[in-house]
């Protein structure tokens, strides 16, 4: 690296320096932070045979498989499917309680429906009982127009006879 490249060049212009304080604190603890502390150095898997220490231990050694190079610690494995067991349960309860809110929020869906579906029905009804009060009007102003007609008539026939006695009455 040359010595131009190794300098900052006088163009590039460094951000100044800014102090942030932060007003809330968060009260949590960050989960990945808590899953880092929780971690222990656990025993391996794989325990291998005692290693070869002289050289007649390596040249007499037999050819060994690769199943053989190494024995699995049955302690660790058991804590192993352990670990998996409890970790199967907690997903199998988070499952459980999430069907369950499913299952209440649809009983709620299914309710407002069947509420919604009882007001749509009454609506129904009631407009067709108001339309058929509607279509029954139409047949009374016909009829309140007829009879207005005849009690016109009866009041003209009146006043008529009304006016006819009163003339034979200042006759006579």
């Amino acid at each position: 690296m040359g010595a131009s490249e190794s300098t900052l060049s006088t163009s590039q212009k460094r951000p100044d320096d800014e102090i942030t304080t932060v007003s809330e604190r968060f009260e949590g603890v960050d989960p990945l932070l808590e899953r880092l502390r929780s971690l222990k150095i656990a025993t391996p898997i794989l325990t291998t045979p005692p290693t070869e220490t002289s050289l007649t231990d390596v040249l007499v050694r037999k050819s060994s498989s690769s199943s053989a190079s190494g024995t699995v610690n049955p302690k660790v494995l058991l804590e192993l499917f352990s670990v998996y067991r409890d970790w199967q349960d907690g997903k199998a309860q988070k499952i459980s309680k999430k069907q369950e809110e499913l299952e209440n929020k649809i009983e709620v869906a299914d309710a407002l429906a069947v509420k919604l579906l009882q007001r749509f029905n009454y609506s129904v009804s009631t407009m067709k009982t108001t339309s058929q009060h509607l279509s029954q009007v139409h047949g009374l102003q016909v009829e309140l127009g007829e009879l207005k007609g005849r009690l016109t008539e009866v009041i003209v026939t009146a006043m008529q006879y009304a006016g006819e006695s009163m003339q034979r009455d200042q006759n006579h």
